[in-house]
């Protein structure tokens, strides 16, 4: 029976369907999905790891055992997994063994615009990449043969707009893989001698992929009325091109886009007159094109920025479209702010207060960069907040001591901060790290971490004691603070800045979204104490405005965190009563 799926949805049918029986992952956004779809069916052990590179090494484990296996991240997490899959691409695989990466062309929850195709010819990995659910489904399935056929690991290539479109599947029954293990040294153990022996076994992998993709099904050429153009793309461009021109041109859609068919592609540029490559980001099928001697064009008419869409393809081609419902150009700007009780707002306002310099990192956190709080300094990647504090404090003898500390969250910190403050401790810098404990996986939509006492399925599991880790690694002082408690976390902040050795303090309060917590009654303004002196508006929460001069308080978003009322000097702000 047919059924509307989401992208990611459509993969863990996928994994469902293709016999995979174990999956971990690190959530990121948007490839989350696809494990919280997966570890909905029994037939399937789902996880989430610590880190991208602690969940692919954990899959390849299952998938050398024998089961077929899968791990998911998004763009950036390729990065943090990049090194044992550039091994395990030497290695090959046992049982299939497939990796999600999901792309964020216009950066809608990323720090970079980064185009994962470069991983797949840079480890000599094939990827498939589908344009919509039911590609998504099939091609999943096929990624196990694939991997089994050719030993190798495959990699499934999302992207934000296929990840979080539906379109319709037919789902089908699960089949069901095992393989034997046996013990294969010279396979799997990539010291030096052996894996000279591997590299040639990679390079001939690669060759029969390519020739596997000449006729491959997913690599189709559809034939047009007009054969004056003829299109080159793949993934959401694909459904783009066939939007604006539907069956009025050629198209060649590649839906293996590492290693992509020579043959075809050339006898595809034979059949039309002019040949245009249109594909997200960087011109990867245009520069395979090019080195086939073929005349195209591609980026010379798309930018190497931000998403393609129906209306950039019609207008560059002159082709006139239903714009829809065009919004007014006076509409403003509405940046995105920490909720309202949001706990790390009142631990943003301290650092801002006392003029720190803030090393900061990725979650949702992130947003005490943006006014009023603008708290934070930097922004890099995962757990590059306390390395950077660390070189910040080293490299000047001590001269930001006292002034700088890195903010980080509990899940990035079991993540990739954890080396780091080793680093501080193990190289002596005199280095405050807070560490932001909400007590979940915030900015990927609440998903458990080593920190919270649950695992995957909500079921209890291990948890991790922060006071008692940061004092493993060698930290001697560790505090913790509740930062709804503004003279709490402005005296603590300052004496661990004032030691002359490294310290943690630990901003520990739940995300005031968790279904458990229980909020205070909103606060009221006392509008006959009110001076209009807009302190409360110094922390940016949403539920505070000015109206006719005086605050007011949206009792529909108001947690009752109490943060406002300890800035207000006149009183106005007060608990409902009943």
């Amino acid at each position: 029976m047919k059924k509307l799926m989401l992208g990611n949805e459509a993969v863990a049918r996928g994994l469902y369907e293709g016999g995979c029986s174990f999956v971990s992952s690190y959530p990121g956004t948007p490839s989350t999905e696809i494990t919280e779809y997966a570890a909905k069916y029994d037939e399937i052990y789902a996880e989430w790891a610590p880190n991208e590179k602690v969940a692919m090494e954990s899959a390849f484990g299952a998938a050398l055992s024998g089961k077929r296996s899968f791990c998911g991240m998004k763009h950036v997490g390729l990065n943090v997994a990049a090194d044992p899959l550039f091994t395990i691409s030497y290695t090959g695989v046992n049982a299939g063994f497939v990796i999600g990466v999901a792309d964020d062309p216009g950066m809608h929850s990323s720090q970079n615009e980064q185009d994962s195709r470069h991983y797949a010819k840079a480890s000599k990995i094939p990827m498939l990449e589908p344009s919509d659910s039911s590609e998504a489904l099939e091609m999943t399935k096929l990624a196990f043969e694939l991997s089994e056929k050719f030993d190798t690991p495959v990699l499934i290539k999302m992207c934000t707009r296929v990840a979080h479109s539906q379109s319709i599947v037919e789902p089908s029954d699960r089949v069901e893989v095992q393989k034997s293990y046996e013990k294969t040294p010279e396979k799997y153990i990539m010291m030096p001698g052996n894996a000279k022996k591997r590299h040639p076994v990679v390079e001939d992998r690669t060759l029969a992929l390519v020739e596997y993709a000449e006729t491959a099904e997913i690599n189709r050429s559809e034939n047009g009325k007009d054969n004056s153009i003829g299109f080159i793309t793949s993934s959401t461009s694909y459904q783009y091109v066939k939007e604006v021109f539907g069956d009025k041109y050629s198209v060649l859609k590649l839906g293996m886009i590492y290693p992509m068919p020579e043959k075809l592609i050339k006898d595809f540029a034979e059949s039309v007159d002019r040949v245009v490559v249109v594909e997200e980001l960087d011109g990867f099928i245009e520069e395979h094109c090019n080195n086939l001697g073929l005349k195209v064009e591609g980026k010379e008419i798309f930018s190497l920025l931000d998403e393609l869409s129906q209306n950039i393809v019609a207008d560059k081609f002159g082709v006139t479209t239903e714009k829809g419902i065009v919004l007014g150009e006076n509409i403003p700007n509405r940046p995105p702010v920490m909720c309202a009780g949001c706990p790390h707002r009142g631990l943003f306002y301290t650092l801002a207060k006392n003029k720190l310099t803030v090393m900061g990192d990725i979650g949702c956190y992130t947003l005490g960069a943006v006014p009023p709080l603008a708290a934070i300094d930097t922004t890099i990647c995962m757990g590059a907040s306390i390395s950077g504090l660390h070189g910040f404090n080293k490299a000047n003898n001590g001269e930001n001591d006292g002034k700088t500390v890195a903010v980080i969250g509990d899940s990035t910190f079991m993540h990739s901060g954890m080396t780091g403050l080793v680093n501080i401790a193990y190289n002596s810098s005199n280095s405050t790290v807070i560490i932001l404990d909400n007590s979940i996986t915030g900015m990927t939509g609440h998903q458990q971490n080593p920190t919270t006492g649950y695992n995957l399925k909500g079921d209890p599991a291990s948890k991790i004691n922060l006071e008692a880790l940061c004092k493993a690694v060698g930290i001697n002082r560790v505090r913790v603070v509740d930062p709804y408690n503004l003279a709490e976390c402005e005296t603590v902040i300052k004496e661990e800045l004032s030691a002359e050795e490294p310290s943690v303090v630990i901003s520990r309060r739940p995300c005031a979204l968790l279904k458990y917590v229980k909020h205070n009654k909103p606060l009221v303004v006392d509008s006959t104490k009110c001076k209009s002196c807009k302190m409360c508006m110094k922390i940016g929460c949403p539920a505070i405005s000015i109206k006719n001069g005086i605050a007011d308080i949206d009792n529909t978003l108001c947690t009752g965190c109490g943060v406002c009322s300890q800035l207000c000097k006149f009183d106005a702000l007060k608990a409902q009563e009943d």
